[in-house]
């Protein structure tokens, strides 16, 4: 399996429930990864999709604690082991955990690869991604340039690497 977020430099990724940044540059990364693909996310992280609706052209996959929550076209998952069960289906790599921040915390073990964009500035958040810099089992092995948005943040790609 595959995380992929965007972070401020301290590793935040939300406040009161939304993304910290909208950059064009990243939307397009998260996109193009993520197309095609199976995307695995909490019901607060679908809720903040734009529309409230499933992201296009994915297989998207609600884990929620709500056994009655029903949402036209998306699969939901009451808990981690029908998570599991329904994952068989698809192969590991097409597979993207994409938030919040207890969905991320729960599968970072489970997952090979991060795609992280970085982005270089420390706005106000109360929600965070575990730093992977700081833990040895990780190791960035891509970075990409540095980019700059139209509002002027700078931003780059990294991929990590899980070690075993």
């Amino acid at each position: 399996m595959n995380l992929i977020v965007a972070v401020s430099a301290n590793w935040g990724i939300g406040y009161e429930n939304k993304l910290l940044y909208r950059i064009r540059g990243d939307q397009q990364f998260f996109k193009d990864m993520t197309e095609g693909k199976v995307v695995v996310m909490g019901h607060s992280t679908f809720r903040s999709l734009p529309g409230g609706k499933p992201l296009a052209n994915r297989t998207n996959i609600v884990l929620s604690r709500n056994p009655e929550l029903r949402i036209p076209d998306v699969t939901i998952c009451a808990s981690i082991p029908q998570l599991n069960e329904i994952l068989q289906a698809y192969a590991t790599e097409g597979v993207f955990i994409i938030g919040g921040e207890s969905i991320y915390s729960q599968f970072l073990d489970s997952c090979s690869h991060a795609y992280i964009t970085k982005i270089e500035s420390i706005p106000k958040a109360d929600t965070f991604f575990p730093n992977l810099d700081a833990l040895p089992n990780w190791q960035c092995i891509e970075e990409s340039e540095t980019k700059t948005s139209k509002t002027g943040l700078l931003y780059r790609f990294c991929t990590y690497i899980r070690q075993p």
